[in-house]
């Protein structure tokens, strides 16, 4: 299921004397089945952006197409749907007196049969890597890293296709971000749903995305492969970003080591690199 976003502009409170421009001419497309990474300063339009996907707000100029459908038409309902977004602390959204009801609350909305909405409650709450016996607890009894899952899991009981993941690892320790990561991972490579993951976090982009597009000013200021947007590490830092600490400590060792490769972005990258030139 791809989208096209065909220049797409969005302005908060037009007309008045607040109005600002948090989107200008936006031309991009996501593939079907791809890992992407959003990445920008805070205010760059990362996140306005995003709650265009599923039509949770609308062009002020422009279109959103979903598999060729324009997601504003009245017909585009249930592709919209198809669309589930992790919006930043979602545990914050958990309201329910069970994990159960918590994760069913959209499946019941929607008019599902018991015997489904428990049956995917369950393969839910598996697939974020908790047991089912969580499903009883209050989920407000639970550690952050839970209500994270918990929170995830009630986005996918609903079975979308591409999957928005906003800031996801906001606020949780090294481990919780690296559980959470691994989780997204996996959740891509069993399932083959599209990915979007929005950070300001080029260390947590490089771990595990695929393409990025940089967002600056509410335009898309580079897209490509993590090695084509790192290496412009003097435009990045202009716009208040920069490139992982690790790739910046390679760079310093090329001077010592020339034939190092200088493009890596992730410690585990950089182990197997300076491995080579260790003599045991």
């Amino acid at each position: 299921m791809s989208i096209i976003l065909e220049n797409l502009s969005y302005v908060y409170m037009k007309g008045t004397p607040f109005e600002k421009k948090a989107l200008d001419n936006i031309n991009m497309e996501i593939r079907d089945g791809e890992f992407l990474g959003i990445i920008g300063h805070t205010g760059s339009g990362k996140s306005t952006l995003v709650q265009h996907l599923n039509g949770i707000l609308k062009p002020t100029f422009g279109k959103v197409y979903l598999d060729g459908e324009d997601i504003t038409s009245k017909n585009a309902r249930e592709l919209r749907n198809k669309v589930g977004i992790v919006f930043q602390y979602p545990e914050h959204q958990l309201f329910e007196e069970t994990v159960f009801k918590d994760i069913a609350f959209g499946l019941v909305k929607r008019g599902y049969k018991e015997d489904e909405i428990e049956s995917r409650a369950k393969n839910s709450v598996k697939a974020v890597g908790l047991s089912d016996e969580i499903l009883s607890k209050s989920p407000f009894e639970l550690s952050g890293g839970e209500k994270r899952r918990v929170a995830i899991a009630g986005v996918l009981v609903l079975e979308p296709k591409i999957l928005v993941l906003d800031e996801p690892t906001a606020g949780l320790d090294p481990k919780g971000r690296d559980d959470i990561y691994e989780l997204i991972s996996d959740f891509h490579n069993n399932f083959n749903v599209t990915i979007i993951l929005v950070s300001h976090s080029m260390e947590d982009i490089a771990k595990i995305v695929k393409r990025v597009i940089v967002m600056n000013r509410g335009t898309i200021e580079m897209e490509g492969t993590l090695g084509e947007v790192f290496k412009q590490s003097e435009r990045l830092e202009e716009i208040g970003l920069s490139v992982p600490q690790i790739t910046y400590l390679m760079k310093k060792l090329k001077n010592y080591i020339p034939g190092i490769n200088e493009n890596i972005f992730t410690v585990a990258q950089a182990k197997d690199e300076i491995m080579k030139y260790i003599h045991l």
